[in-house]
């Protein structure tokens, strides 16, 4: 998920955060006990919350809480538990067959079936719908003939998908994905409801879902508010009587109204603020290990930044950044360097192996000789463009830039280039606007290799920004995805993440931790293996 500050899978208007703090939220506002309020920091996302549109960090944390799935993901070790799914059944890794659990419905009292999920994600995949995360869908049959890659559709619905009966649908891959399953706790699978075809223009300003939380309003550059739904049937009921994500230009501010009682919960603790967090919160300070990769994208739409041999400027542009220096100073070691383009959360057996090498180790010689022999930096000059409003990225993006520039020998080889918001930095970077490098957070959908890897680096993918293609990438991807057995399946991916090496398709930087902050007010925070708050088990003391 993109905009990771995670990331996912990680973002506001700027005259905002004087409102936010004006307003407060924590303190006496909010109430106590089981009907208390929790106030959140937050930043508007980048899109609607349809399911399907939505692959950033912020409207992300909205659906984790007004949507529930097939498979949901553990809040402590990140494995996918069945949800709304009674079973998944395959002989043969290729067509499944999905039972649905009794008594679950939307909010709006409307039942959910096995329709409400073939419809979704029917709806996810159509071309004309031009949703962002349509790419997910890219494995059930005949989505290439509702999402071609030219051309007008040809189907109105994907032929992988039959609805049995209400509690029962069967779903036919166009290849073996042992690992298919795993994926669906993913938020763009949720199931929606009637209402959502019926007046899609009301359901996007109010959303319906099937989740803990019902939203009560939105202002956009201000808050949104949720409320508890007393008549959700799953296991996790919100332990409080909802949440108010209020809306920060400047995650500093934010901590400032945390620690001036105003706030419950920041969960991205800015740069500037990690020396003093524990003096200041205590054991309320939470830094735990997350599914959260930082990397520099490149635009490889751009001729500039597109020729060959440039793979050699790529690679020594990495080796000219002193992770470990910057993760130690800048983020007093709440972040790890990154050493390949996954997570440690996957653990070895899940992927994570050092692939990167030398190139992702500090050497200012070889860094500087790579760079010549890649062709120079196109102009002379590069910009590392970034949101400057969330996730500290200002601090870090200089303190590489700054390396950039003392490895080469070159004062003005790097600079900074801020971006007001994240959603109009997200905005840029999926309209491929970007004239150079720039930050590219990755936040996991789902704790796969997969994850990390297909998404944003197969031709064409849905968070493929930069618009980089290798056919040898692809085709290990393929192969990885079409493997019964998981290490193989895992092997084989890292054969794809050697080709990306090679390529430097991206400069991975470091792994983040989660890292958040709450009030006196409120017990039982904690985070997931994804970074976000596990809002409905909050409690308001």
């Amino acid at each position: 998920m993109r905009g990771a500050t995670h990331a996912k899978w990680a973002a506001l208007a700027v005259a905002v955060a004087l409102t936010v703090t004006a307003c407060g939220g924590g303190g006496d506002g909010g109430g106590s006990g089981a009907d208390g309020i929790v106030s959140s920091s937050w930043g508007d996302p980048q899109n609607p919350l349809e399911p399907a549109n939505t692959n950033e960090v912020q409207g992300g944390k909205v659906l984790s809480m007004i949507f529930r799935g097939l498979k949901q993901y553990d809040p402590k070790t990140g494995e996918a538990k069945n949800m709304l799914a009674e079973s998944i059944e395959t002989t043969d890794s290729t067509n499944f067959t999905v039972t649905l659990k009794d008594g679950w419905t939307f909010s709006n009292g409307e039942a959910v079936t096995a329709k409400s999920f073939v419809d979704a994600w029917n709806y996810g995949a159509s071309l004309k719908n031009n949703q962002k995360n349509a790419f997910f869908f890219g494995q059930i049959e005949g989505y290439d003939q509702v999402h071609p890659e030219s051309g007008e559709p040809t189907a109105e619905t994907m032929s992988g998908l039959k609805v049995v009966d209400d509690k029962t649908f069967t779903v036919k891959l166009t290849q073996k994905f042992s690992t298919w399953p795993d994926t669906l706790g993913y938020a763009a699978f949720s199931p929606l409801p009637q209402a959502f075809f019926d007046d899609h223009a009301a359901w996007l300003d109010k959303p319906v879902g099937n989740g803990p939380y019902t939203v009560g309003s939105y202002s956009k550059g201000s808050q949104m508010e949720l409320q508890r739904w007393d008549g959700y049937p799953g296991e996790d009921k919100a332990q409080n009587g909802g949440v108010t994500l209020k809306v920060y230009t400047d995650n500093n501010t934010a901590y400032t109204d945390l620690t001036a009682g105003n706030l419950d919960l920041v969960d991205d603790v800015p740069a500037s603020q990690l020396k003093n967090v524990e003096a200041d919160l205590g054991d309320r300070y939470i830094n735990v290990p997350a599914g959260i990769i930082q990397t520099l994208g490149f635009p490889f739409y751009d001729p500039a930044w597109n020729k060959p041999g440039q793979e050699k400027l790529r690679q020594g542009l990495s080796m000219a950044i002193n992770r470990e220096q910057i993760t130690d100073t800048i983020f007093q070691k709440t972040r790890t360097p990154a050493v390949d383009w996954t997570s440690p959360v996957l653990g070895e057996e899940g992927g994570f192996k050092d692939v990167c090498g030398d190139f992702c180790t500090y050497n200012a010689e070889e860094a500087k000789k790579l760079v010549a022999e890649g062709g120079g930096i196109p102009g002379g000059t590069m910009t590392i463009t970034y949101n400057a409003d969330t996730g500290s990225h200002k601090e870090w993006v200089d303190a590489v830039c700054n390396s950039i520039n003392n490895a080469l020998g070159n004062n003005r080889a790097c600079v900074g280039n801020p971006i007001g918001t994240f959603a109009d930095f997200r905005s840029q970077v999926s309209t491929q606007k970007m004239k150079g490098p720039f930050r590219a957070g990755w936040q996991m959908d789902y704790p796969l290799i997969q994850n990390f890897l297909q998404p944003l680096y197969y031709t064409n993918a849905s968070s493929n920004d930069g618009k980089y293609t290798d056919p040898e990438f692809d085709k290990l991807v393929d192969q990885a995805n079409a493997e019964s057995d998981i290490a193989k399946a895992v092997q084989t991916f890292q054969s794809a993440e050697e080709v990306l090496r090679d390529d430097m398709g991206a400069i991975p930087l470091w792994y983040q931790n989660g890292s958040a902050g709450y009030s006196e007010r409120v017990s039982n925070v904690t985070l997931n293996p994804f970074s976000v708050p596990v809002y409905d088990q909050i409690k308001v003391n």
